[in-house]
């Protein structure tokens, strides 16, 4: 490459210097084969500088177009591609290589000053706002390798060994050159120093930004718009980030958006969050974190596939030792308008969190649950967010709103409402409220478990909801399994129930996303501590494996609990217990959609009109609601309930046919 690069002619310094530029020393400017030095002006060279061709016209908003070229810039010690724009740079460009196509057009400061790793390896103090949970950032860092660097502290080699291969990475990006690829445009900005700033990026009246990292690319461009303040910062592909937001020692996963006066500190954010007007401290923001409205501070906790509700608020600490404490939310939970919890805490999966509440409470092993603020004490309502339409609604749409478009997708998102890791919990509640009901104390109606009060007639509602949705999770697994496979003996029907792996039994863990077995886990562990994954990319691909091999770990837990349940291994299985079994799901799946039919024909009843027709007659109210909201006769979820109801029922009649031939 370096052979295409030529010195000036003289000729060519004649005519810059003619159109107003400038250099100290002409000998270190060198120039391509066919530069125009017509598209040179008024502009103040130092150090090494590399010159590209400039032959294109360079489109703008609104179809204006401009030659490429360079025009009223001091620039010192740059590489500048083929067909760039560079005009109107008020202090100066220095240390950067510009590739082609670039655009940059009245920026007041865009320089790399000394060695600079662009954001790369700055510890993110996560969880714990006083520290020990720090993750070092880098331009890759997923979900999954975050969630273990912060929350693995029990394997300090491990952790060891995972900061020093960061370490390595960090190395080998550290440069004194910047980089603005290929396309990238940097429009009408401040301050803009010691940033990487990746392909087909858009920098759009930022106010500063610095040591950091914008990987765009073109497939998945980065925004970054009007008044954003970020330092120390790393953002990634599709994401958008504007309206006068402020970042601090943050990540921005991949099509992550930010904006509307957010800010943010010591946080990271992975894929597809959203988070407007609020404020965020200290957060590990798993995949389809949301917060929409102001007031909203989520502060020191583990959080994925949240929606927080307006006012939310936690405390970290209770003004003794400082600010040490910490709370986890698990996957799918909600908290509605002006909720507060007290940290430490643990919210279960999919829960839906309502009021005040200043204890510090457990309910990670009672999912699917309401808690509930009465007269100063939290409440617990077990299940009962399973039969709730807005919980299916929540599970269809995350998948149709992963808007990462980079070839490359960093998390690994498993979009499962029900699975081994929600099942195992709702096994685990059966006992729970079993027992409570059996050997606790009962005072006022109310039983009392890890800091939540739970009512009387709620232990059998919530056994009873647990028990259909175990069972419509077990036949979804029988269905899959058995769903197009030809089977004409009950020793074929045998074989194809086998499980292909011995991993997948025992406890299982949710990595911000992944679903996965804790044995398989532990092995990624293991080898990482051993030196057997010698590589953050061979890391990347074990966690990329166990993400794939999804189904058959689901299998092998599901076949070992339905051995557990009938008592009998798979070779001893009877036609007519998977018959009973697939009799079972079917009531379970017509039960628990009649649930969410009903929840959904709430949203329809009379008491949720007011409001309409506002200066009519109830007739005209009827009649506003409907051109508004619609009927609940043709509303598209209670279609889609009924049609799944049709389809499973469908399904399972075709395999009970089937089975009943077995002799």
């Amino acid at each position: 490459m370096a052979s295409k690069w030529r010195p000036l002619t003289p000729a060519e310094i004649s005519k810059l210097t003619s159109q107003g530029c400038t250099c100290p020393d002409w000998s270190k400017v060198q120039v391509i084969n066919g530069f125009n030095p017509e598209r040179v002006k008024t502009t103040a060279f130092s150090g090494d500088i590399r010159l590209g061709l400039f032959q294109k016209n360079v489109r703008f908003c609104g179809g204006l177009t401009r030659p490429a070229g360079i025009s009223n810039a001091t620039i010192h010690n740059c590489q500048i591609g083929n067909n760039v724009y560079i005009n109107q740079v008020k202090s100066f460009i220095a240390n950067y290589i510009v590739e082609d196509n670039a655009v940059i057009e009245n920026v007041d400061f865009l320089a790399v000053d000394g060695q600079s790793s662009f954001g790369n390896g700055i510890d993110v103090t996560v969880i714990n706002e006083a520290g020990g949970r720090e993750i070092p950032v880098y331009d890759n860092l997923s979900a999954q390798l975050g969630y273990v660097i912060a929350l693995y502290r029990h394997r300090p080699k491990l952790i060891e060994k995972l900061r020093a291969l960061i370490s390595q990475y960090v190395d080998s990006v550290t440069s004194s050159m910047g980089i603005v690829g290929a396309g990238a445009k940097i429009l009408n900005s401040r301050i803009i120093k010691n940033v990487k700033i990746g392909p087909a990026a858009t920098i759009e009246a930022a106010n500063r930004l610095e040591n950091g990292s914008i990987n765009s690319c073109p497939q998945d461009p980065v925004y970054i718009g009007p008044g954003v303040l970020a330092r120390d910062f790393i953002v990634c592909s599709g994401s958008k980030i504007t309206e006068d937001v402020s970042l601090y020692k943050c990540f921005v996963g991949q099509s992550t958006e930010l904006g509307r006066q957010y800010s943010a500190e010591n946080s990271v954010f992975f894929a597809n969050c959203v988070g407007f007007h609020g404020e965020a401290c200290s957060i590990f923001a798993g995949p389809y974190t949301v917060t929409h409205h102001k007031s909203t501070l989520l502060i020191a906790g583990l959080f994925s596939f949240l929606n927080a509700g307006s006012g939310t608020n936690q405390s970290n600490h209770m003004y003794k030792l400082g600010p040490v404490h910490q709370g986890i939310v698990e996957r799918g939970s909600k908290t509605a308008s002006d909720s507060y919890m007290l940290w430490p805490a643990k919210v279960g999966a999919f829960t839906v969190v309502m009021g005040r509440h200043y204890r510090n409470s457990d309910t990670s092993d009672l999912p699917f649950s309401y808690l509930i603020e009465h007269e100063d004490e939290s409440v617990l309502v077990p299940a009962v967010n399973l039969k709730s339409v807005g919980t299916v609604r929540d599970a269809k749409k995350w998948p149709k709103r992963d808007n990462r478009k980079d070839p490359k997708k960093l998390d690994l998102i498993n979009f499962k409402l029900l699975s081994p890791y929600t099942i195992q919990k709702m096994l685990n509640s059966c006992k729970l409220l079993r027992n409570l009901k059996a050997t606790g104390i009962e005072t006022a109606g109310y039983f009392t478990y890890h800091g939540v009060k739970i009512k009387h007639d709620s232990l059998d509602k919530g056994i009873r909801l647990y028990e259909i949705g175990i069972d419509k999770f077990l036949g979804n697994c029988l269905i899959h399994r058995l769903q197009d496979k030809q089977f004409t003996s009950v020793q074929q029907l045998r074989t194809e129930l086998k499980q292909q792996t011995d991993i997948g039994p025992g406890k299982w863990a949710d990595l911000a996303g992944l679903f996965a077995p804790e044995e398989a886990i532990a092995k990624i562990l293991d080898d990482i501590e051993s030196g057997k994954l010698a590589t953050l990319d061979q890391i990347t691909a074990a966690f990329t494996s166990a993400h794939e091999n999804y189904p058959a770990y689901e299998w092998a837990w599901a076949a070992n609990v339905l051995q557990q349940q009938l008592s009998k291994t798979i070779d001893a299985i009877s036609s007519k217990d998977i018959l009973e079994m697939i009799n079972k799901w079917k009531s379970a799946v017509i039960e628990l959609d009649n649930m969410l039919l009903a929840d959904t024909e709430k949203e329809f009843a009379e008491t949720v009109q007011a409001g309409y027709g506002i200066d009519g007659n109830f007739t005209e109210r009827t009649a506003d609601f409907a051109n508004v909201r619609g009927a609940f006769e043709t509303n598209t979820v209670a279609g889609e309930i009924k049609q799944h109801i049709d389809e499973k029922s469908r399904l399972a009649d075709e395999l009970i046919n089937r089975l009943q031939k077995i002799r």
